[in-house]
Parts: structure tokens; C-alpha cells; sequence
């Protein structure tokens, strides 16, 4: 008999050591969710960037934004007519300078676009009206009736480009928007040369 009741004080034991073991388990547990890392750091460093790139957005004059806004719309247009010099014309030397335009110039915006979305600036996403009717226009036309209004735009329209970006230059006040003017002008100014060269070949 008294090893019975030994034998149910040991059981009792035990099962009271086992509870006692779970509830530790589940404090501990409870409390590794409490100190679980919570989103809070990551939002501090959102609110950082975003803070960071309205004031980048906020410092750019209005010089510097009619200067994105305007090199980011004949970007556009360059590469749309590019595209259609190297269908509608006949001569080969437009046809190249077209291929050119379209490589050059997409990798221009390509650059404007990361730009934009570093400091959170929004790029217009499509021509003005003047330069939807210039494009529309040429893209009706074949052989030499393209050839000879395309190359004059192209080296009156690079004229005008060029000083655009020397003017960033000199009086931007947005740094990373001067850096990408200062990187592209050379570009620019080697498309002058072949579309003089591009207008010269058209008879």
C-alpha cells in the first residue's frame, strides 16, 4: 500500500513538472513574438527617401523641370521618327542616322527615367500635340518627300537641343539633372554632325 501511494505521488510529480515545463516553453515563446522585430525600422527609412526625394523635387527650379519635361518629350519623338526614317526612307545614310537616333536616343531616356524616379520626379509620358502632328505628319511620307523634311528637322532640332542642355548646364540648379545634361551633350552634338552629313546625301 505504501508503495502504491509512493508511486502516485511520483506521477503526480512528474505530470506537475512536464505543465511547469510547457508553460515556460510557452512564455518563452510568447515573449520571442513580443520582441519579434517589428516593421517600424523599415518604414523610418521609407519615410527617409521619400523625405529625401520631395526635397530633390522641391529644389529643382523651373528651369530644370521644362528642361526634364522638354528632353524627355523629343526623346520620344526622336526615337518615334528614328523608327520610321528606317522604314520610309529610301536613302541609306538617313536609314543609318534613323538607327541611330533610335539607339541613342532610347538610351537617353532610359538614363532620364532613373533619374526621375531616383529624386521621384513624374516625366510626361507622351509628346505635345505639335509633336504628335509632326510625327503623323512624316510617317505619311516616302523616299525623298521624307528624307528632305526629316533631315532638315533633325539638324534644326539638334541646333536647338544642344543649347537647351548647355543652358541646364550652366544654370540648372538640380545636380543629378546637370550630370545626365553634361553626359548626353557630346551625343548630341555627334548627331548634328550626321545629320548635316544625312541632309548633305539627300537630291
Amino acid at each position: 500500500m505504501k508503495n502504491s501511494i509512493l508511486t502516485v505521488l511520483a506521477i503526480t510529480a512528474l505530470v506537475a513538472c512536464k505543465k511547469t515545463e510547457t508553460t515556460a516553453v510557452d512564455t518563452s515563446a510568447d515573449s520571442t513574438n513580443m520582441m519579434a522585430p517589428t516593421d517600424s525600422g523599415m518604414m523610418t527609412d521609407d519615410t527617409t527617401k521619400m523625405s529625401a526625394s520631395t526635397e530633390n523635387v522641391n529644389s529643382m527650379s523651373d528651369q530644370d523641370k521644362k528642361f526634364a519635361e522638354n528632353a524627355a518629350k523629343g526623346g520620344m519623338m526622336e526615337v518615334m521618327l528614328g523608327n520610321i526614317a528606317e522604314t520610309n526612307s529610301s536613302n541609306e545614310t538617313v536609314k543609318a542616322f534613323g538607327k541611330l537616333m533610335v539607339a541613342d536616343h532610347t538610351k537617353a531616356d532610359n538614363e532620364l527615367k532613373d533619374w526621375a524616379s531616383k529624386i521621384g520626379y513624374i516625366l510626361p509620358d507622351a509628346m505635345d500635340a505639335d509633336q504628335q502632328k509632326t510625327v503623323d505628319d512624316l510617317k505619311m511620307k516616302k523616299g525623298v518627300d521624307f528624307d528632305k523634311p526629316y533631315t532638315d528637322l533633325m539638324v534644326n532640332g539638334h541646333k536647338s537641343v544642344i543649347a537647351d542642355f548647355k543652358k541646364e548646364i550652366s544654370g540648372g540648379t538640380e545636380p543629378s539633372l546637370k550630370s545626365f545634361a553634361s553626359a548626353t551633350l557630346p551625343t548630341l552634338e555627334h548627331h548634328l554632325v550626321k545629320a548635316e552629313e544625312a541632309k548633305k546625301s539627300v537630291k
